[in-house]
């Protein structure tokens, strides 16, 4: 891998520690990358344990398809569809599943994905290239009320009915097809940003989350892989952002909680039946020397909940 899409693997100690790992266990990397986290938990596996890697992105394929490891078998597919996966190989109930959510620094900084405003490239954001709309198709013929939707619920962006507007009134001109089309646009009806960020930083990311269906498939995946946890299982999430965290976060509340009565039902705090999983720990974020030295770390958060 060139130095220019090395990928720094955000919580890598912390991530592989929380899944507890046994010599003689099954477990799934959801989101393999480049391999960081994967390599350190092949480190901790014996002889009769296994590693399922999951990655919908063809290069992060590419990346470990040379890998030498009869212990690990890597799947390109996105984690919504981990567990169809596992019963094709005939394996019900893992050990662990680590989830590393969003976009990695490979794909930012490779031009042609298209991911990054820093590089004036064709417009894909597609994580996985082999399907699907690129963000240039999707712009051409959106509608603009669901266009502002996409950009104010995705990116949380407050001028995105100035941004929606300018952007179906410029493709009426010429399309939009690159980065820099992208990004000059945004930033030419933004009249104030955060000190420091790219005005086109929010819409970028909201364009992202919806060509590549994230939040949904995130939803979709969180209960199919804490459902094949054996007991004492773990899953570990790792999100970026504050809508994957609240995902995140209130799935992993509701399966550590007993489940909801009927109101004034007369019955005894004893007999009430546990729920089936547990929070395992604290919110983990990066510590200040590791942000030193991968400044994208610093939004991470990570959350353990662990099968009874």
């Amino acid at each position: 891998m060139s130095a220019s899409l090395r990928h720094e693997t955000v919580l890598l100690e912390q991530a592989v520690a929380a899944l507890r790992i046994s010599p003689d266990g099954v477990y799934v990397d959801a989101t393999f990358g480049r391999g960081g986290h994967s390599r350190r938990i092949l480190e901790q596996l014996g002889e009769q344990g296994r590693l399922l890697g999951f990655d919908k992105d063809p290069a992060a394929i590419a990346a470990g398809a040379d890998w030498k490891d009869r212990r690990f078998e890597l799947v390109h597919s996105g984690f919504e569809h981990i567990a169809v996966e596992l019963e094709k190989r005939g394996i019900r109930q893992v050990d662990g599943v680590l989830m590393d959510l969003g976009v990695s620094s490979p794909q930012l900084d490779d031009a042609q994905r298209g991911f990054s405003f820093r590089f004036d490239a064709p417009l894909d954001m597609r994580m996985d290239t082999t399907s699907g709309q690129t963000a240039a198709e999707w712009l051409a013929d959106v509608d603009e009320d669901e266009l502002k939707k996409v950009i104010s619920q995705y990116g949380e962006e407050r001028y995105a009915r100035a941004i929606a507007r300018a952007i179906v009134a410029q493709r009426i001109v010429a399309p939009i097809a690159t980065t820099k089309q992208l990004a000059q646009l945004v930033a030419s009806v933004v009249p104030t940003r955060e000190l420091g960020q790219n005005p086109a930083t929010r819409t970028f990311q909201a364009i992202r989350i919806y060509i590549n269906r994230e939040l949904e498939e995130l939803s979709l995946a969180l209960p199919r892989c804490a459902q094949i946890l054996a007991s004492g299982g773990r899953l570990v999430v790792i999100s970026f952002h504050s809508l994957e965290d609240r995902i995140v976060k209130r799935f992993m509340r509701e399966k550590s909680s007993p489940p909801p009565l009927p109101r004034r039902l007369p019955i005894r705090a004893i007999d009430i039946p546990p729920p089936h999983m547990k929070l395992a720990a604290r919110a983990v974020y990066p510590q200040a020397d590791e942000i030193t030295a991968n400044p994208r770390a610093r939004s991470a958060v990570m959350r353990v909940l662990e099968a009874n």
